[in-house]
């Protein structure tokens, strides 16, 4: 792995990046219950969301781009951290996810976004962070793992993809100078 992190610089995502970001969920949406968006998004769509997630401050999106390639190709992956809920006392939780590019998975990507997200989080004031795993994710479920997070329940069959109903486990990580 550490011949790919070469390769790969993580940045704050912006605008330009939309597009490419957008493809990369839209494949999750379509092809996948990893998430429970049911109808790809337009750029356009995502605009406001990418907005919500500045270069500063809790609520971040971090992008990976291979330096070997050109274009929205180059762009293998991304992280955030968003609101965990809307009311004012879950202010210090976020919610986090990684996505990878289906052709840039497994090879490390998501973990070097995640090292990079909590490095930029350190210094917030965040108490803690969760994940919802849609239920089977192995490869999900060991990545945060590996990021401190543990399994604090599952809500089941919570979502309704594909005619199937899914299982989603939450996953929890301290964050803050007690972690």
């Amino acid at each position: 792995m550490p011949e790919f992190r070469t390769e790969v610089q993580v940045r704050p995502g912006i605008e330009g990046d939309l597009a490419a970001i957008t493809d990369i969920y839209n494949h999750y949406v379509r092809e996948t219950a990893l998430t429970f968006d049911t109808a790809p998004f337009t750029p356009e769509q995502r605009l406001p969301w990418l907005r919500s997630h500045p270069e500063d401050g809790p609520h971040r999106l971090l992008v990976a781009q291979d330096v070997r390639m050109v274009g929205p190709a180059s762009l293998v992956g991304y992280a955030t951290s968003s609101p965990f809920r809307p009311k004012a006392a879950y202010d210090t939780s976020v919610e986090v996810s990684v996505y990878c590019a289906p052709w840039a998975t497994a090879r490390g990507i998501g973990s070097l976004l995640y090292t990079s997200l909590f490095e930029a989080l350190a210094d917030e004031d965040l108490h803690r962070a969760y994940a919802g795993i849609t239920q089977p994710n192995d490869a999900s479920v060991a990545l945060h793992k590996r990021f401190g997070f543990h399994h604090v329940g599952t809500y089941a069959e919570v979502g309704r993809k594909f005619d199937t109903y899914w299982d989603v486990a939450w996953y929890e990580k301290r964050l803050g100078p007690e972690a």
